[in-house]
């Protein structure tokens, strides 16, 4: 972490945690991730999973301390998995493997990891791959959505047409990264998105896992559509004050399980409340940067979840470095 990112940091997370407990949390969880890193550039969740996400929300994660593919202490890491996020690219447009069973996670945490990269890449080659893997990106996204305007696990062809809301928001989310870095994104492609998202929102502003199953709203994938109509510049989107009131039930004490999924949920949640700023969101990152940094391991990881280490302490990471603005998709 560079000194000017620190001094932020240090000014602006609450001092109610002590002069440098954050910043300790942060370094030791971005030395631990650096070092899960394999020679062949990736991370995995459990048991080896799910590879092109977990390096696409590792890359994220130190990106977000300020470092890119040429500069910065975790430049050597950040280049090693951008290239092999790159390697994962099909000549279908698929970043991933068609044998993982969920391969759009891992394709929209990708594109919204290499969107992020792409405007500070200096190397011209690297750069001219990064653009190619991107518009092919965005195509097999196009292709893959769903006739209600979602996604499934799997593109729409492979998935018999499934959609649900959680991979919805994945596509979403790396799609306006890839717009937002200058790559052409279909306008019918965000626009059948946003409406599928409407279609999926109930009265009390609770967002349903699918448009075919129904049922009550879940506050992490509502926390998720916030986020995305955010990204998509639709701050004033009618739907947005109900399911900001249905989050504040079940996610402004985070010390509650948000259903089993609390760090999906928070991963979303505080990119909401730190686009909302002010009081709501300094209350907000004073107490769940006190969580975290009472919930880190001996290790520098966090341990908690199903995933993951990785998938947790990435996101955690990314948490508590949003205000430093690295990110572009993340900025107010």
């Amino acid at each position: 972490m560079n000194r000017f990112s620190l001094a932020v940091l240090i000014c602006l997370v609450p001092t109610l945690l002590g002069a440098d407990e954050v910043d300790v949390a942060v370094s030791r969880g971005l030395e631990w991730l650096a070092a899960q890193q394999s020679r062949s550039g990736r991370w995995t969740a459990n048991g080896g999973e799910y590879p092109t996400a977990m390096t696409a929300l590792a890359v994220l994660a130190l990106t977000a301390e300020g470092s890119t593919t040429m500069q910065g202490k975790y430049a050597p890491n950040i280049r090693r998995g951008v290239d092999f996020l790159l390697a994962q690219s099909r000549s279908n447009g698929l970043i991933g493997s068609a044998s993982d069973q969920r391969y759009t996670y891992g394709h929209g945490y990708a594109m919204l990891a290499l969107a992020q990269v792409l405007g500070e890449e200096e190397d011209v080659e690297r750069r001219e791959q990064l653009v190619d893997t991107l518009v092919r990106a965005v195509r097999f996204s196009a292709d893959a959505q769903t006739k209600a305007g979602g996604w499934g696990y799997v593109s729409a062809k492979d998935g018999h047409d499934f959609d649900e809301g959680s991979t919805t928001i994945t596509q979403v989310q790396g799609l306006r990264a890839c717009r937002n870095a200058g790559i052409p994104v279909p306008k019918d492609t965000i626009d059948k998105a946003i409406a599928y998202i409407h279609r999926c929102t109930n009265d009390d502003g609770g967002v349903q896992y699918s448009s075919t199953q129904g049922g009550p709203g879940r506050p992490a994938i509502t926390a998720a559509a916030i986020a995305c109509l955010y990204n998509a510049g639709d701050y004033d989107d009618k739907y947005v004050p109900r399911m900001l009131k249905f989050c504040a039930v079940s996610l402004e004490d985070v010390h509650g399980s948000a259903m089993g999924f609390w760090h999906y949920a928070h991963f979303y949640y505080a990119q909401v409340m730190y686009r909302q700023g002010g009081e709501e969101w300094e209350k907000y990152i004073r107490t769940i940067a006190k969580k975290l940094v009472s919930e880190i391991d001996s290790s520098g990881c966090w341990s908690q979840g199903f995933v993951g280490h990785v998938y947790t302490t990435a996101n955690n990471l990314i948490i508590l470095q949003l205000r430093l603005g690295h990110l572009p998709i993340f900025q107010r």
